[in-house]
This record gives C-alpha cells, sequence and structure tokens, in this order.
C-alpha cells in the first residue's frame, strides 16, 4: 500500500487493536492518533465533522479518505493478503465468525470488560448494573462456543490464522479483565497462545 494509513483510536479499545494487530501481522506501517474516549474526545465539534459524524473509533484514514468500524479496516488491510481465504466458502464461514464477533462477542464479552474494568463498578448505572448478570450469561454463552469449535482445529477457518482470528483476539485475551475465566475454555488458551507467537504480533495496551 503506498497511501498513508492512520488509525484513530484509543489504545484501550479491542476494537482498535484488532487493526493494529492486522497492520503489524502484515507489516504495514500505520501511524497512530489517539483519542481517550472517557473524556468524550470523540463526541467533539471537530470529530465529528472531520473523522466520524457517528462519534466513534477507531477510523481507519487512508490518504485523505476516512472507513470507520474496525472489521471493515482490517478487511482493507487484509484484502488480498493469505489474511483473507481464497476460497469462497471459506470466506464466507471467516465473515461468518467476524459477524459472531460483533454481534455475540463483543456486546457482552467487551462491554462487561469496558464497564467492570475501565469504568469500575461504581461508576455503573442502575440500569447497568442490572444488566450485568445477563452479560456474563452470553459472554460465556460466546466463549463456550468458541471453545468447542477450537478444540479440534488450531484456527477458526482452515489451516491457518485469518481476520476471524485476529478480530475475536483482542477482546478475548482480555476478557479476564471483565471477570471471564479463561482457564474454563483451554482451547481458546491454546489458540490464544498460537496466535501471540505469529511473526509481528503485538499486544493489547
Amino acid at each position: 500500500m503506498t497511501q498513508r494509513l492512520v488509525l484513530h483510536e484509543d489504545p484501550c479499545s479491542g476494537n482498535c487493536h484488532k487493526i493494529v494487530l492486522t497492520a503489524a501481522l502484515l507489516g504495514l506501517p500505520l501511524e497512530r492518533v489517539r483519542y481517550d474516549i472517557t473524556k468524550g474526545e470523540t463526541r467533539t465539534p471537530e470529530f465529528l465533522a472531520t473523522v466520524n459524524a457517528n462519534g466513534r473509533i477507531p477510523v481507519l484514514q487512508v490518504g485523505d479518505r476516512f472507513l470507520p468500524e474496525s472489521n471493515a479496516a482490517c478487511w482493507y488491510l487484509a484484502d488480498g493478503t493469505a489474511l483473507i481465504p481464497a476460497d469462497r466458502f471459506a470466506r464466507a464461514d471467516m465473515l461468518r465468525w467476524m459477524f459472531f464477533e460483533q454481534y455475540n462477542h463483543e456486546p457482552n464479552v467487551a462491554t462487561l470488560r469496558y464497564w467492570l474494568h475501565i469504568l469500575g463498578e461504581g461508576n455503573l448505572s442502575e440500569t447497568q448494573r442490572g444488566q450485568l448478570a445477563a452479560k456474563r450469561a452470553a459472554g460465556d454463552a460466546a466463549l463456550a462456543l468458541m471453545d468447542e469449535h477450537l478444540a479440534t482445529r488450531d484456527w477458526f477457518v482452515g489451516d491457518g490464522p485469518t481476520l476471524a482470528d485476529i478480530v475475536l483476539y483482542p477482546y478475548t485475551s482480555a476478557s479476564g479483565q471483565g471477570g471471564f475465566a479463561l482457564a474454563a475454555y483451554p482451547a481458546i488458551c491454546r489458540w490464544l497462545d498460537r496466535l501471540g507467537a505469529l511473526p509481528g504480533f503485538v499486544a493489547m495496551v
């Protein structure tokens, strides 16, 4: 890629780390501009007007164009590489896990990590407190499904790492910060170790 790549991010965000990790595994240079989401830095008029009108990060800047949504940014970086399978069915299966990450995994595993580790339980609203048990049950269900899938294979799709593995990695690796017991999922633990041993791997803050 010849265009300048800039990631607008909060380093504590697993969604941002997906893009950092994708770029690192592919050896792509990535500039990083940091924001603190707890201070509302992605809700300023300047950010909304110039980076993302939705007021959210990550946003991947490609030259003078801006691409919000973490999984879309990962796809952009990995398009044409081994991180996206050439086989049509495998490619769709990879997307299946990427959709699972955003619909089943992130809203529960990542949300509890944010609420408990970053905000702090004492700062939660009554509504958030009332959702803790349901989100923990749903998060454990997502992790159990992943563990069962990985019990008989090294990677989520095919014989090597794909974007499915990359997008599921950050919040799974940090799930203990949300109170999830990773030791209960041995196949996930082995998978985390495999991904962490890939050349170019970078850990989340």
